[in-house]
């Protein structure tokens, strides 16, 4: 249409430009033209300027205008055309475009369609799979109600829990989960086992699971939870408060949300809220972040008050503060008598005011207590005399910190002294580790008349003279009594007198104090009817004196005039280990107070001789030896020497840096000896190293005088450049640097070992402090073999210490004169040992079947009373404080040890290594042990170098077959035989067949002499063992080997040796291993303390299947009660459980105990009080713990007593009752009937302690 129109708009247009030329033509018509004549639409010439118009020039005109026309028409058609051409394909674009689009939504419209069926059916499917007890995502939660809001009911929180644990039916629970522990393995029958034991534990209490959902919150009581007044007008506040006041606002807050109908949204927030609420008041951060008040320090919950060493537990009811104590520095009392200590008067006066306003009031000093107090506090004159005769028979205990072990407290008897210093006797403080550098003692007043004779009977020091770890004297001369005691008995040639002969010993000390002869000189003198030891033990008596002439000095006769009778002469030097053995020999022969009388003789003669001695010590007495430096050069070349090698390749840099050690350290102990000659033997440094006066002995003075030497670095590994200065001499720079290393270290190591010593001491006495000495013998049969291989392996000569106190199991041939039951005397170990027997078997706890606590007879003798120990000591206690209190000296460092290079790894020495022990923990250098006897190949893969050890077990035997006269054999002797292949015809009967003989297994016919066959064959066992390549192997090719033996270096797994060698053994390996680290640390402790941990390891046995006993499988029972329980069942015709011995670590067998209360007060209190709670466990208060806590006296020592009386009553009450009862039922039956049987609870002397105390 536009084209239409533009083309007639350009035709007019022609037109009216033809009409208007046309008619300027004419109107020129035979003219000539002034101006060019244009046909304007194609600007065309018509007429030229200056032409004559002629009517040609009109034709032109004319056809010029016609081709325009015709020119215009045909662009229009071509335009109309090229327009319905652009039109067509856009049509057909646009149809294309549609119908995509069509197609795009009719797929989209389908798959829509199939997503919402799918949709419907999941929501289907989710309506059916809905089951009680499912969790929901919020979100999904929110999906189910828009689509079902009428068909299920889903809440959150303690509610829906509370309303699901009350419909459970906890019987059927237990029959299926018992049904699905029978049919299932692996995590799910652990799991159902787990859930089962907290579904027993419901049943059998008879509690209701809903209760453990509070609906109501119990409120301690406002004086557990104060607020105190501050000046200032502000409150301090308890953190429970807090914990309260936030429940309190939260719960009203619900309340009134609730009043409102607010949105169910706001709702569950305000519940979560207010659980969270009470489950920070309960524990505060066990789930979320933990709650914290002003300063942002976090609330103390309710389970905070019980748990940890803040906690009322450990803070309040095991330990309890106390008033009448004092404390003060101690310095030393050296004319106190062993039972005395110096009290201050004004501490006395303070520690006894109460005794003593009473005596003021008795003696009529003042009339009534007010007035005595008074008195007292205005000090007149008449108090110190009544203090006086208070304090007369009242012993005061006194305690060290730390008290790692019993004799850390002990009792004196108080002697008053001016100043405010505690004055102590020298000789008891190597018992409390107490030293006079500023060492603070606290001072304990025992109230009670009961009190007061316990700490006499049992606290005194002189009853405490003996050490129970050890059972060697406790108290001992150190230094200025050492000093003394060895300058007095020293002999020295060439003295005032020396060669005198004397005719008494009253004639020696006159001549002494007239000064005709010197204290040390050598003198000839005639004793009398006593033994003369030249030499200290074990060495024997030289000759008896019977009036000869012995030679030794005055000092000597001095000194063993102090000796009781029995114990002269001693004619040696007296040096500290001297001194500890006299006073343990007098303590054996004469008993303890003879030992007390002696020790202060002692410490009299020590403190007089070494005040007389004067020895002194000046800068000029430490001389440097002459030899050093030549030493120095030789080791210096050695060292260059191994330069040279290590550059040439011969050694590899682990064998230099080794060599180098061992160079500088043989150097060391060169100069060190080269300074022992050096010294003046008769020099006052000298004379102060060998005496035992000073630790280290020579250790120091090589310091002072010789070299330093090599030091280790904060690693532990030592630095392979030695200190060659001394003190003497100086250090430079460089080596003074070296030098603090190794003294940093020194003082670290002692900080952590202390505190790792201590927690170790706390795990130990946990898990053994219920072990009492329970009954007089077990009965048991059984005991522990002491060898002597053994008693090597732990670093002693011989059986001898193992077996003293001990009580003999079996007989010992040829010694016809000690039974079983016997307690073995030194006497008897010394016969024992000279006869050369090897091994014995002796009594120990670990065999000791005393359900409850452990007999006298498995214990044996008390080291602390020299005796066999009495009922009622908690022996338990002991063991722990003797294997603790050393803890601290024991090395805290991994070794690097020498060797080849890298072969043995680190070995974990000293407190690590014995904390890894009795933690049953998988040592850190586990070796590879044999699981079967057998001998040993071992294998090297060629290409990868690869070794492996193979242990083969090889066992024959033989299968016979007895053949009747005439029989026929179809093998030949020694030839090989198939299974089930006719080896032999026996002869046929009643004229039948012969008939044949089948082989029942493969192997080689042997034919014997009588027509016996028997078949040779072998049964073959193999283990393998790959061996990394760091390990080194210990056995070798071809070795024969047991079950047990280790096949690399390294510590044996505690828990592998129970698995392959049994009980027995890892008692033995566990003794054996604790007892190494100990003595190489030169600690010795007896066996039997070890002994009393690893029993109380050994406790529990592990259910594998419970039978149709009540137990549960993987239960940790213990094994009497375990044993019990099978016979009751076997009793009853029942199947009986079977279990295995498991070791617990000590922390997990203190965990694993019968209290709850001990459990609970030891670690994870929170855990162990819910479990006790769901299970509702009694306790029955057997240990001690748990008496301390409910404040009882505690089941040992004299409260054993006062038990017994108390259970006597009560059997002898019960008796009574059973008698009137069978009475009564006798009088109503007939005469006929006879009495069910006799009660033995009436028997006043049958001392037994069933598991309960009760009848």
């Amino acid at each position: 249409v536009e084209a239409e129109a533009r083309r007639e708009q350009e035709l007019e247009t022609a037109r009216q430009a033809e009409s208007d030329t046309l008619a300027q033509l004419r109107a020129a018509m035979g003219q000539a033209a002034d101006e060019d004549i244009i046909f304007e639409p194609t600007g065309q010439v018509i007429v030229a300027e200056g032409d004559v118009v002629t009517p040609k020039h009109l034709e032109s005109l004319e056809q010029k205008a016609e081709i325009f026309r015709n020119d215009i028409a045909e662009n229009a058609r071509r335009e109309i055309e090229a327009t319905r051409l652009e039109n067509d394909r856009d049509a057909e674009r646009t149809k294309l475009e549609y119908q995509g689009q069509i197609d795009s939504a009719q797929s989209r419209l389908e798959v829509e369609r199939v997503s919402n069926k799918q949709h419907l059916e999941q929501l289907r499917r989710d309506l059916e799979g809905l089951k009680k007890m499912d969790l929901l995502q919020e979100g999904r939660y929110r999906e189910l109600k828009d689509a079902f809001s009428g068909v299920f009911r889903a809440s959150m929180g303690a509610e829906a829990v509370r309303e699901l644990i009350a419909g459970l039916d906890l019987d059927k629970l237990a029959v299926d989960l018992r049904r699905e522990i029978g049919s299932t393995v692996g995590q799910r029958r652990k799991k159902a086992t787990k859930r089962l034991k907290v579904v027993e534990a419901f049943r059998k209490s008879n509690t209701s699971p809903e209760w453990m959902i509070l609906t109501v919150l119990p409120v301690l009581p406002p004086d557990l939870r104060p607020m105190v007044q501050l000046d200032g007008g502000r409150f301090a506040t308890s953190d429970l408060n807090d914990l309260y006041r936030r429940v309190i606002n939260r719960n009203n807050r619900l309340k009134r949300l609730l009043e409102l109908s607010a949105p169910e949204i706001i709702i569950r927030n305000e519940k979560r809220m207010l659980q969270e609420a009470c489950d920070a008041l309960i524990d505060n951060g066990r789930r979320g972040r933990a709650v914290a008040g002003s300063g942002n320090h976090k609330l103390k919950s309710l389970s905070d008050m019980l748990k940890g060493k803040q906690g009322r537990f450990r803070q309040n009811l095991l330990g309890k503060r106390v008033d009448y104590s004092g404390r003060s520095v101690i310095v030393v009392g050296p004319e106190l008598k062993l039972h005395q200590c110096g009290l201050p008067k004004r501490m006395a006066l303070e520690l006894f005011k109460p005794f003593v306003m009473r005596k003021l009031v008795e003696q009529n000093f003042a009339h009534n207590i007010k007035s005595a107090k008074r008195f007292v506090e205005r000090v007149k004159p008449e108090v110190w005399d009544v203090l006086e005769e208070v304090i007369k028979d009242h012993p005061v205990l006194l305690n060290r910190a730390p008290t790692l072990h019993r004799l850390g407290i002990q009792a004196f008897e108080a002697i008053l002294v001016e100043g405010s210093a505690i004055q102590l006797h020298p000789l008891v403080c190597s018992a409390f580790n107490a030293d006079f550098d500023g060492d603070q003692m606290a001072v304990h007043v025992p109230l009670s008349d009961k009190a007061q004779d316990e700490a006499r009977q049992l606290m005194l020091s002189t009853r405490n003279l003996l050490a129970p770890g050890t059972g060697e004297p406790s108290i001992g001369a150190s230094q200025d009594m050492v000093l003394g005691c060895f300058y007095l008995t020293q002999d020295r040639p060439g003295q005032k007198g020396e060669g005198h002969v004397f005719t008494d010993v009253t004639e020696a000390l006159l001549a002494y104090q007239h000064g005709v002869v010197a204290l040390q000189a050598p003198i000839q003198v005639r004793l009398g009817n006593v033994d003369v030891y030249d030499n200290p033990p074990p060495d024997k008596a030289t000759m008896a004196a019977n009036g000869k002439r012995v030679t030794t000095t005055v000092g000597r006769v001095i000194f063993n005039q102090a000796l009781p009778e029995r114990l002269r002469f001693k004619n040696y030097a007296m040096k500290k280990e001297n001194l500890r053995q006299v006073i343990g020999d007098c303590f054996k022969e004469y008993g303890r107070v003879k030992t007390a009388e002696l020790a202060d003789e002692i410490k009299r003669l020590g403190f007089t001789y070494a005040t007389k001695a004067g020895v002194t010590i000046a800068i000029s007495d430490v001389k440097v030896p002459i030899g050093k430096q030549e030493e120095l050069a030789a080791a210096d070349a050695k060292i260059v020497e191994l330069e040279e090698q290590y550059r040439d390749g011969l050694i590899t840099d682990h064998e230099k840096y080794q060599q180098t050690v061992d160079v500088w350290n043989e150097a060391t102990d060169n100069v060190t000896r080269m300074v022992e000659d050096t010294l003046d033997p008769f020099g006052s440094i000298y004379t102060i190293a060998r005496s035992g006066a000073t630790k280290a002995k020579f250790q120091q003075i090589r310091q002072l005088s010789g070299m330093r030497g090599l030091m280790a670095s904060p690693s532990g590994r030592i630095i392979d450049v030695p200190i060659r200065g001394n003190f003497r001499e100086g250090l430079s720079v460089l080596e003074y640097f070296i030098s603090s290393h190794g003294a940093r270290k020194g003082l670290a190591d002692t900080a952590l070992r202390t505190a790792e010593s201590g927690y170790l001491t706390r795990r130990l006495i946990d898990v053994a402090q219920d072990v009492i000495v329970n009954d007089e013998d077990c009965g048991t049969t059984d005991g522990i073999l002491i060898t002597e291989a053994d008693s090597k392996d732990m670093m002693l000569p011989d059986i001898r210490t193992r077996l003293i106190g001990r009580v003999l199991a079996e007989p010992i041939p040829g010694f016809d004169h000690i039974l079983p039951g016997d307690e073995l005397t030194d006497d008897m170990v010394d016969e024992i040992v000279n006869a050369e027997i090897k091994a014995v078997r002796v009594r120990s706890v670990l065999g000791c079947i005393s359900h409850r606590g452990i007999c006298r007879k498995c214990y044996g003798r008390d080291l602390a009373a020299n005796s066999l120990v009495k009922i009622g000591a908690a022996v338990g206690i002991i063991a722990a404080q003797s294997i603790g209190e050393p803890g601290t000296q024991l090395t805290m460092r991994t070794f690097h040890t020498g060797g080849i290079a890298g072969a043995q790894g680190d070995i974990t020495q000293g407190l690590p290594r014995v904390e890894e022990l009795f933690e049953a923990r998988v040592p850190k250098d586990k070796a590879e042990i044999s699981e079967i006897d057998g001998v040993v190949e071992i294998v090297k893969d060629p290409n990868t170098n690869a070794r492996t050890v193979r242990v083969v077990s090889t066992n024959v035997f033989f299968d016979e077959y007895p053949l009747p006269a005439g029989s026929q054999i179809l093998v030949n002797d020694r030839g090989h035989v198939q299974k089930d292949q006719i080896i032999a015809l026996m002869p046929a009967e009643n004229g039948n067949e012969p008939v044949p003989v089948a082989a029942r297994t493969e192997g080689e016919l042997i034919i014997n002499a009588e027509g016996i066959l028997s078949i040779r064959f072998e049964e073959r066992e193999e283990r393998s063992y790959p061996i990394p390549a760091a390990r080194n192997i210990v056995v070798s090719d071809g070795q024969k080997i047991q079950a047990g033996t280790p096949i690399t270096g390294g510590q044996r797994d505690p828990q592998d040796v129970l698995r392959i060698q049994g009980r027995e053994a890892v008692q033995m390996y566990v003794v054996k291993e604790v007892q190494r680290v100990y003595r190489n640390t030169g600690v010795y402790i007896s066996d039997k303390h070890i002994e009393v941990i690893i029993r109380q390891m050994l406790r529990r046995v592990k259910v594998d299947e419970p039978g149709d006993t009540e137990m549960l499988p993987n239960d940790l029972v213990d094994r009497f009660a375990y044993a019990d329980t099978n016979a009751r069942v076997l009793a009853e015709g029942g199947e009986p459980a079977t279990a295995q011995t498991v070791l617990l670590g000590v922390t997990k067998a203190s965990l694993n105990t019968d209290s709850f209360l001990a459990a609970a007060s030891f670690q994870e209190t929170t855990r162990v009080l819910t479990e006790a709670a769901i299970e509702a466990r009694t306790d029955h208060l057997v240990g001690l713990k748990e008496n301390v806590i409910i404040g009882k006296l505690i089941p040992a020592g004299s409260g054993i007593a006062q038990r017994r009386r108390e259970q006597l009553a009560r059997q002898q009450a019960a008796a009574a009752r059973l008698a009137a009862t069978n009475a009564a039922s006798m009088a109503g039956v007939g005469a006929g009937t006879v009495g069910v049987g006799a009660s033995t609870l009436g028997n006043p002397n049958l001392h037994t302690l069933d598991s309960l105390g009760e009848e």
